[in-house]
């Protein structure tokens, strides 16, 4: 039996908390949080269920051999090195920290306690990323040269601390860990360089818009774009985009439970002097970028990929049995702490990082 408590019964450490309990073999016996509303909020939805005000008293009294860091992400470094200390294996949500230094630190105290530690990057397991992830693996759309991954929302802002910098609030850190993380996976070739456009458009403290550009030896473009504030009218824009592309066509997917398709051409023009048809009726107002002709464009199903978030539970179990590796390991995470490094020096300096 796996017994876990969880620091920070907010959004996720409530997702947490369940997650846990819908598992054979763990339980979450504790929960701590500094406010008494929340830990009210806990033995109400968990009569079985320790709460505790601190980590200290935590650790102290709780009979746990396990835990889940989800409290402010400007708090993670100290509750990481605690629980090492107090001898816990521990999930920290992402990101992991704040620098690659406080990671460092944090891997030092955690390798002389000698437990396990991991990360939340569960968004490894999403539909949509795993179909974009088919798509490139399988070579669907042939070789590769361009992968698009974007998302957009209307309202600006974000939630709670995520507004407050000494929080460690802000987009890059909320989702761009996400993205990064995502295309780093994906894309496990040397990255050579990294370029980013980071902006506070409505946000007065934290950025709220990204575009980041990483260029990797296999001659992959990945362009990462995130607005909370970019706005369209089109179907499904606040949603999740992919798009990927290839010598031998293109994938499209909207939304995280993805919609889209393969598209190919039925045959490509041949690039080879002589007479060539000038008719205009099938061009529209240009010959390269105009309307198809009927029966060019031919479109096939996105793959079928079957992944859910709980996912990244089963192997940390299983891990942690010694019947797996962890698919999220803490060289990986380091890596995408370097990344998003070298996206803020870029967007300061407005230059491109070389990178590995």
């Amino acid at each position: 039996m796996f017994k876990f408590a969880v620091i920070g019964y907010g959004f996720i450490g409530r997702r947490h908390v369940n997650t846990l309990k819908s598992f054979d073999g763990v339980d979450c016996v504790a929960v701590c949080d500094i406010d008494p509303v929340r830990r009210e909020e806990a033995k109400k939805a968990h009569s079985d269920i320790e709460t505790y005000a601190s980590a200290d008293e935590l650790f102290a009294k709780a009979d746990i051999d396990s835990v889940i860091i989800s409290a402010n992400n400007n708090q993670h470094h100290d509750l990481v090195i605690k629980a090492a200390r107090a001898g816990k294996h521990i999930i920290c949500e992402k990101p992991v920290a704040l620098s690659v230094r406080e990671l460092d630190e944090m891997i030092e105290e955690v390798r002389q306690a000698g437990v396990t530690f991991t990360v939340h990057q569960q968004r490894r397991f999403d539909k949509d990323f795993q179909t974009a992830k088919a798509c490139y693996d399988q070579h669907l759309v042939g070789d590769v040269y361009t992968i698009q991954s974007k998302l957009f929302g209307y309202n600006g802002n974000m939630h709670d601390w995520h507004v407050y910098k000494a929080e460690g609030g802000g987009m890059l850190y909320d989702w761009g860990v996400h993205l990064i993380d995502q295309a780093l996976y994906l894309d496990k070739s040397r990255l050579v360089s990294v370029y980013a456009d980071v902006r506070n458009v409505i946000n007065k403290e934290v950025d709220d818009y990204f575009k980041i550009l990483l260029s990797f030896e296999d001659g992959v473009t990945f362009e990462i774009e995130l607005g909370t504030y970019f706005l369209s009218d089109r179907k499904n824009w606040f949603e999740r985009h992919w798009f990927v592309g290839g010598n031998k066509g293109s994938m499209h997917a909207d939304k995280f439970n993805p919609e889209g398709s393969i598209v190919r051409t039925a045959h490509l023009l041949e690039n080879v002097a002589g007479e060539q048809d000038k008719s205009t009726a099938s061009y529209g107002p240009t010959r390269s970028f105009g309307i198809p002709a009927p029966g060019l464009i031919k479109t096939e199903p996105l793959p079928e990929v079957h992944t859910e978030q709980r996912d990244y539970f089963v192997n940390y179990f299983k891990a942690r049995r010694g019947e797996a590796d962890f698919v999220v390991t803490i060289p990986q995470v380091r890596r995408v702490l370097a990344v998003m490094e070298a996206i803020r020096k870029s967007a300061a300096t407005k230059r491109s990082i070389d990178f590995e």
